[in-house]
């Protein structure tokens, strides 16, 4: 019943049989044992294709309501402390992983000795459910209404470039100034080619046509520290070269809306403890206002106004 279930879930065998930790062929023989004893097929498939058929669509919800109790009763069974053991598999953008979550993972590590960590670093974004992740660090709400979200704490963004640019070409005073200069942008911002600015107490949305465009943000960043341009960096991937005056922060007047760094995991996922605990602990290191941008507001590259967005 749990292969039959993670089939439906992900729309694919293989996808399953990488979830479960067995072969193809292992849950192509449990689906059919499931078949078999129902008599009759679950699902309709194709080279390209596996869908539920009737009968699987019929009782497929009730199927995953007790395979989730199921679960849910291993680990009432178990104690909250013992249960800190086993695998997680997680995912999570590159600017999380790399100006943060490096930074703590050895803490995890020695803290919670029996836990296996998977990480997967990428910029797309992705379903925990279908992708078969435990938990996935995003900047972005879930769209999925099987999704519980965390967040963990605030990101903010600050417009930058290097002092050889600024040298070079001066800075803009206005956002409405953007325009004549060269821009640097990151392609999964959901405004696209557009920013928000902090105006008179409302934001008022800037068009902008950026030179360079890349879902890297690290290749923004490296991007602006050779004087290539301005670029648009959120704080925790800025931080370091802001504070050592390697990168110069542009328009501090007129902060951006912010965003959240949060956790998004199944509701109903057999990992709830280890998952709380992973999270429980992210917490403990970073405040909703991470450390960092207090260190860049006292350093007058970030605007005390940010603390208003709280």
């Amino acid at each position: 019943m749990e292969a039959f279930v993670k089939v439906a879930q992900s729309g694919s065998f293989v996808k399953a049989a990488n979830q479960l930790g067995v072969t193809r062929s292992v849950v192509s023989t449990r689906v059919q044992q499931l078949e078999d004893l129902v008599n009759a097929p679950l699902f309709h498939r194709s080279t390209r294709t596996v869908r539920l058929s009737e009968i699987g669509e019929k009782y497929y919800l009730e199927a995953a309501e007790l395979i989730n109790r199921f679960d849910h009763l291993i680990v009432g069974m178990s104690h909250a402390k013992s249960a800190m053991h086993g695998s997680l598999r997680v995912y999570m953008a590159p600017g999380f992983a790399l100006s943060f979550f490096n930074e703590v993972l050895t803490d995890f590590t020695q803290q919670y000795k029996d836990i296996e960590l998977e990480i997967t670093i990428n910029d797309l974004i992705v379903d925990p459910v279908t992708s078969g992740f435990d938990i996935v660090f995003q900047v972005f709400p879930p769209r999925g209404i099987s999704l519980i979200e965390r967040k963990i704490f605030q990101i903010n963004r600050v417009m930058c470039a290097s002092p050889c640019f600024i040298k070079k070409y001066g800075r803009p005073e206005h956002p409405d100034q953007l325009h004549k200069y060269e821009l640097g942008f990151y392609s999964n911002y959901p405004e696209r080619n557009k920013l928000k600015f902090l105006i008179d107490k409302e934001f008022k949305e800037f068009s902008v046509k950026p030179r360079v465009s890349s879902s890297s943000i690290h290749l923004l960043h490296d991007f602006a520290l050779t004087g290539g341009a301005i670029v648009c960096l959120p704080t925790i991937v800025a931080r370091d070269s802001l504070l050592n005056n390697k990168l110069i922060p542009i328009l501090v007047d007129y902060p951006m809306p912010r965003y959240s760094l949060r956790a998004v995991f199944p509701a109903n996922s057999r990992n709830l403890i280890k998952i709380r605990g992973v999270l429980d602990f992210l917490i403990e290191k970073v405040s909703p206002l991470p450390e960092w941008d207090e260190a860049l507001i006292n350093q007058g590259c970030l605007s005390p106004l940010i603390k208003s967005f709280l």
